[in-house]
């Protein structure tokens, strides 16, 4: 008879992601969101010739960047949730803050200032999940 303990060893691990100031585990708060480069610089940055890199621009127009992400973490030190760019390295993980400019390579994710294209009215309809939000439509007579 196969013991309770014995079945849970396939689960898989905690990945170990620690805070970058406190050094604790941090909760994932967030899905990944893949990478993706548009330009041949981005992916020469990653260490991809120069020639390699434009040619695999010039076939497709975005190349996914395996094993990098964005993903928001909790720190129970610090008390706030902060987005992180993941690069996994073999069995290990190199987080740094996410930069403004990466959310634009990013797959998936919504502008963390919103659309500037969209407006105020529509932005916050959009954001709205109950049945009250009808009350905008009301005719006056």
């Amino acid at each position: 008879m196969q013991r309770r303990c014995d079945r849970n060893r396939k689960r898989s691990k905690r990945r170990a992601i620690y805070c970058l100031i406190h050094g604790c585990y941090m909760n994932s708060m967030s899905q990944k969101y893949g990478l993706f480069a548009e330009r041949a610089g981005q992916l020469q940055q990653r260490g991809i010739k120069r020639r390699e890199a434009l040619m695999l621009v010039a076939a497709k127009t975005a190349v996914p960047l395996e094993g990098e992400w964005l993903e928001a973490f909790w720190c129970e030190e610090c008390q706030e949730t902060k987005w992180y760019h993941i690069c996994k390295r073999d069995s290990s993980y190199e987080l740094s803050l996410a930069p403004p400019e990466l959310w634009q390579q990013a797959t998936g994710v919504m502008h963390p200032n919103g659309n500037p294209s969209v407006g105020e009215f529509t932005s916050r309809h959009s954001r709205m999940m109950n049945h009250r939000s009808i009350q905008d439509f009301k005719f006056m007579y």
